[in-house]
């Protein structure tokens, strides 16, 4: 049967409506310019009446009645007058037509004069780059102008660059890294430091684009995000690089912030996480942040080789199956997860052969978290054990087909103890804390679009998935529940975010600790052997 075709409202209504509302907008712009004589003195007759009412409630009442006499005088005179009333309208419309006008303060069409001398010193700082002795019509010369070479400039208020869309020569080496290393090193010294700059390069027409980013919201809380099953938020980063946006609460308010979402699970392709920094540059904090998702759909096992009980908070918790802070401790863990990822394997291979669905046992998610493992190393080194990074190859060689996920932070002082399969094995990559373009470019793989800064607040740092794009990244604030140096604010949104205890099998409940006296039981961590 032959389809029949949509009404002919349907299928062009939203093109008539598109027309309708171009009609109308055009309609009221010509409206608008016709009356705007008759606006203006409207406008004008408006601020006169109130200036009167003004001026009648400001007057004494002793001389409301002299001042009445003489008004009314003023009209008697100006009605008997050979053509008075006409002279007596001119005059009011020419004062309201006066008052009325725009009195807005037109904006210069160019850069002030401290604009242009900004302007003038970053073409005369960009001409030894720029031009070249065989050019016979430089772009970029002393005593140039600027107007050529800068297409389109902005300003804030403080009066530095804040965007700057720069044309150069066709034969300068853009391609080169180094070549565009030292100009994005010479905008940012001329154009202010302490401030984070993109540098958006289009070799196809010769043209860059330089903008100085605005700071990433620091302080947002620890709280339930609204992702799927295997998606993870390792923070947040600027709205042009991803299409985005989750609902928060920040504070009194609510807004929406663009994430950087880690995928985790049998289709993920950045199964495993690494993350580096400096002492102090919250990489615990990403861990705990990580863990508190983690928890609503997994199981956790964490080692923690700092030995500071950075997560005392987790111990005896429901899915935290240990807290290992002692070598003997990690070393049977992680035996563990290495027969459970290969207990896991096995069964699923088996229900596949038989044509049946993995059981329910290995689609848990299971989440090994370490916390400076090349701790162990040293010590397993100096007892004559094992290496605990040596039973993580089955974890992270086969975990993303049993749903076992390896997250490891680590310092950038001990980051050549780690060993070989998680360098290899551990595709996603977070960079936090003050770090050169050589550092970020050895871990993750690519340099940032973006100057790092060499201070910078806990939590901020750079990030990539596999072969994406570096974004720049600000970890929820989640800090440790029992440190009383932080925001009490802070730290009462991680406690609610925590599981509860697990019961004992004698059926005894395990009292929470307070926020005024914590459990000393929970906050205390074993030295390690």
């Amino acid at each position: 049967m032959a389809r029949r075709p949509l009404p002919r409202i349907l299928s062009t209504g939203s093109a008539q409506l598109a027309r309708s509302r171009e009609l109308a907008r055009t309609a009221a712009d010509s409206a608008t310019d016709v009356l705007h004589p008759l606006i203006t003195i409207a406008r004008g007759l408006r601020r006169l009446a109130a200036a009167g009412r003004r001026g009648w409630a400001q007057t004494p009442k002793d001389r409301r009645g002299p001042l009445l006499f003489m008004v009314a005088s003023l009209f008697l005179v100006v009605a008997v007058m050979p053509y008075g009333p006409l002279l007596a309208a001119v005059v009011v419309t020419a004062a309201a037509a006066w008052q009325g006008r725009d009195r807005t303060p037109s904006e210069p069409d160019g850069p002030d004069e401290s604009h242009v001398q900004r302007l003038a010193s970053l073409y005369e700082a960009l001409v030894p780059y720029f031009s070249a002795a065989e050019d016979p019509a430089p772009l970029y010369a002393h005593g140039g102008a600027w107007e050529k070479a800068f297409l389109s400039h902005e300003f804030d208020d403080s009066g530095r660059v804040s965007h700057l869309l720069i044309r150069y020569p066709a034969y300068f080496t853009d391609g080169e890294p180094e070549s565009r290393a030292r100009i994005e090193h010479l905008l940012t010294a001329k154009a202010g430091r302490g401030r984070e700059y993109l540098f958006a390069w289009n070799e196809e027409d010769n043209e860059l684009a330089f903008t100085a980013l605005a700071p990433l919201p620091t302080g947002v809380p620890a709280q339930r995000f609204v992702t799927a099953p295997g998606e993870t938020v390792l923070g947040f980063t600027d709205p042009s690089e991803v299409q985005r946006t989750l609902p928060l609460t920040y504070g009194t308010e609510q807004r929406d912030a663009p994430p950087v979402v880690w995928r985790t699970g049998l289709r993920s392709t950045e199964p495993h996480l690494l993350a580096l920094g400096q002492p102090g540059s919250g990489t615990s904090t990403l861990l705990r942040s990580v863990a508190l998702q983690a928890l609503q759909h997994g199981d956790l096992v964490i080692v923690d080789g700092g030995g500071t009980g950075e997560y005392a908070c987790l111990t005896g918790r429901d899915g935290v199956l240990a807290v290992e802070c002692g070598l003997t401790g990690v070393l049977a863990s992680l035996e563990w997860a290495a027969t459970e990822t290969e207990r896991r394997l096995i069964a699923v291979n088996r229900a596949r052969q038989a044509g049946q669905p993995p059981p329910d046992d290995t689609r848990r998610p299971l989440w090994l978290l370490l916390d400076r493992p090349t701790a162990f190393t040293h010590l397993a080194a100096a007892d004559g054990r094992k290496d605990p990074q040596a039973l993580l190859q089955v974890p992270l060689r086969h975990g993303r087909a049993v749903n076992v996920t390896v997250v490891v932070a680590e310092q950038f002082d001990c980051a050549d103890a780690l060993s070989d399969a998680l360098r290899q094995h551990t595709r996603a990559r977070v960079v936090l804390g003050p770090a050169t373009a050589e550092q970020l470019k050895a871990v993750l793989g690519a340099p940032p679009h973006t100057t790092p800064l060499p201070a910078v607040p806990v939590g901020r740092g750079y990030a990539r998935l596999g072969t994406g794009a570096v974004h720049r990244l600000q970890v929820p604030a989640t800090p440790d529940p029992y440190d009383d140096s932080t925001s009490a604010a802070l730290r009462k949104a991680v406690r609610d975010l925590l599981p509860p205890k697990t019961t004992p099998a004698d059926g005894e409940t395990v009292p929470e600790p307070t926020e005024a006296v914590p459990d000393p039981t929970e906050a205390a961590v074993a030295e390690p052997s």
